[in-house]
């Protein structure tokens, strides 16, 4: 089955940087779309960003300055580069692929 194991998650300071990455099992991936979403305390889950087999790539209005999307087909890894963070980022990510979900990895912006 597919599996999706998300790492990268911390503490950080507003304005620093993290980057996440999704190691993906269980299907040929490179012929996927991948995806982030992010959940914060008390919100729905909202998308982040998504990177099509093609590299295409698309974001968040809120995130597209500062975010960056980005894939390995020869590890069957998908990254999230996270630039200039703030206080509002704080949320769990979750890599994502058509109906599957990774565990999710927590974000924590603060001084």
């Amino acid at each position: 089955q597919v599996q999706l194991v998300e790492a990268g998650g911390g503490l950080v300071q507003p304005g620093g940087s993290l980057r996440l990455s999704c190691a993906a099992s269980g299907i040929i991936f490179r012929l996927y779309t991948m995806a982030w979403y992010r959940q914060a305390p008390g919100k729905q889950r909202e998308f982040v960003a998504t990177i099509t087999r093609t590299g295409f790539t698309d974001y968040a209005d809120s995130m597209k300055d500062r975010f960056t999307i980005s894939r390995d087909n020869a590890k069957n890894t998908v990254y999230l580069q996270m630039n200039s963070l703030k206080s509002e980022d704080t949320a769990v990510y979750y890599c994502n692929t058509e109906q599957s979900w990774g565990q999710g990895t927590q974000v924590t912006v603060s001084s």
